[in-house]
């Protein structure tokens, strides 16, 4: 589809405390074009146009709960400009005080002599300052600091002194924001609509507020570009520069935003972020932190959606082979109500999916953990973090006296669709966690699926790494395993983790 020449919707923003306007601003046109060829930012820079570096990195801010901002670092390079249309904006130009005093972020990295060709530096600074507003201005450990930072990478410095800076920001003042004064601009941008009415007939870019909205939208614009995070689709327009005429944004839907626990089951919203949607499923199975962790950067998780991953229906998605292993299902909805489905039947071919035409996911309903539940997802990729898995594999197994009474495989990157493991499941229940089941399994998996071999791997690679880290988690459920591996055992009846 061709774009139009520019989009009727106006954009307004808040930056340096006063509100932006800024019309003719094409539904597909990227945050970061926005800044540097509209705006004339060019602290923001362009690096890899992917969302991997960091480069582009800006810090927005929403009303947050007790009425203060919630903060966040994001890639603007794959971030569509309408997207923070009745936010707040900041970049690498934006935050020293008005008398030029460097903000503690600034200040810190040239004290620690963190930048050298400076290509990468706003970026870390912006996600330096993101933290530091986050946290009020406190100390932050090391690693916090690594935390904040997994979105960043720099070529020529090296880390040490970048982590040396985020460890001693908290030692000079922060010139003042005028926060009050920003959330009261941020409420006056909400009760008019932030620009964006979601049923004028006019209008090319649509943020709705309510599912229903969403639903009329879906119907009366079939052919609309569906966008959450845009941690994916972002890159269809910078690197394939596909063009898009018309995008219905679901991040505003409020019951899709939502995070809530009930009836034996967690609800995550379509549109909840991956790093809220992380938090909520670690805090109720905390020995998958790990696992979130490695999953992207920070700004990614911080932008990117749960249902966004979902729904995109890639083969090396990793939230899916643990969302099948956990017993999933998707809230799909449309006109005709909501229908549920079992998140592995979604999958019907590579990026295809159930979801009607008129439909939009809503929702990710994932069981809690019941007793006796051993749960552990693996990621193999060549980074630690920020990187695309070769292989992801994820079990869960609920043991009851002494035998796997039940058991869940998702496998990711060795199928066309992220996949169900149903001869190793069938392999592993009724058995004790043997050491020697577990190598039994291991042998199935590794003949049930015929991956690929690519840039990433080889076919034989990824079939020797499905049995190696089955039998890994064999290995760290027996007895006496250590301190680094008991953490595995069963949950104990009526206790949550």
């Amino acid at each position: 589809m061709s774009a139009p020449e520019s989009s009727s919707s106006p954009l307004r923003l808040v930056r340096r405390g006063q509100t932006v306007t800024l019309g003719n601003v094409a539904p597909d046109r990227t945050l970061l074009e926005l800044l540097r060829e509209d705006l004339r930012c060019t602290a923001a820079k362009e690096g890899c146009a992917s969302g991997d570096c960091g480069a582009c990195t800006v810090a927005v801010a929403e009303r947050g709960e007790g009425g203060r901002l919630a903060w966040r670092a994001i890639n603007s390079c794959i971030r569509l400009a309408h997207s923070v249309d009745g936010m707040a904006l900041w970049t690498a130009e934006d935050i020293a005080g008005a008398d030029g005093t460097p903000h503690p972020a600034q200040r810190a990295m040239v004290e620690c002599h963190g930048a050298q060709c400076g290509f990468c530096t706003p970026g870390f600074v912006m996600s330096l300052f993101a933290l530091h507003r986050q946290r009020g201005g406190q100390a932050v450990t090391r690693g916090q600091a690594l935390h904040a930072l997994s979105g960043n990478l720099c070529r020529c410095t090296g880390y040490r002194p970048i982590l040396d800076a985020a460890q001693t920001m908290h030692h000079w003042p922060e010139p003042p924001l005028d926060e009050a004064g920003i959330l009261q601009k941020l409420e006056l941008l909400a009760q008019s609509g932030c620009g964006l009415e979601a049923d004028s007939a006019s209008k090319n870019y649509f943020l709705p507020r309510t599912l229903t909205e969403l639903l009329a939208l879906r119907a009366a614009h079939p052919d609309a570009l569906i966008a959450a995070g845009t941690t994916d689709a972002g890159l269809w327009i910078t690197k394939q520069h596909r063009r898009f005429g018309r995008v219905i944004d679901v991040t505003r839907v409020a019951e899709l935003r939502r995070v809530e626990r009930g009836a034996g089951v967690l609800r995550i919203g379509a549109a909840a972020t991956l790093n809220d949607a992380f938090a909520a499923l670690a805090g109720d199975r905390p020995r998958l932190a790990p696992f979130f962790d490695r999953f992207a950067g920070l700004p990614v998780r911080q932008s990117g959606t749960l249902g966004g991953n979902v729904a995109n229906g890639s083969p090396i998605g990793d939230s899916m082979p643990l969302l099948i292993a956990l017993g999933a299902t998707l809230a799909l909805a449309g006109p005709g109500g909501e229908r549920l489905l079992p998140i592995e039947d979604f999958y019907l071919g590579y990026r295809q999916t159930a979801l009607a035409p008129d439909e939009v996911l809503a929702r990710i309903d994932v069981p809690l953990p019941a007793p006796g539940e051993v749960a552990q997802a693996f990621k193999i990729s060549k980074r630690f973090e920020d990187d695309i898995s070769a292989v992801c594999l994820a079990i869960a197994l609920r043991v009851e006296g002494g035998r796997i009474a039940q058991a869940r495989v998702g496998a990711g990157g060795v199928a066309a669709v992220p996949a169900r493991a149903i001869k190793t499941e069938a392999a592993l229940t009724g058995r004790t966690p043997a050491l020697a089941t577990f190598d039994a399994a291991a042998q199935v998996l590794e003949g049930e699926f015929q991956p690929i071999g690519d840039m990433r791997a080889s076919a034989g690679y990824r079939r020797h790494m499905l049995g190696s880290l089955l039998r890994r988690l064999g290995a760290r459920m027996q007895p006496g395993a250590g301190p680094a591996l008991a953490d595995l055992a069963p949950i104990d009846a009526g206790a949550r983790p």
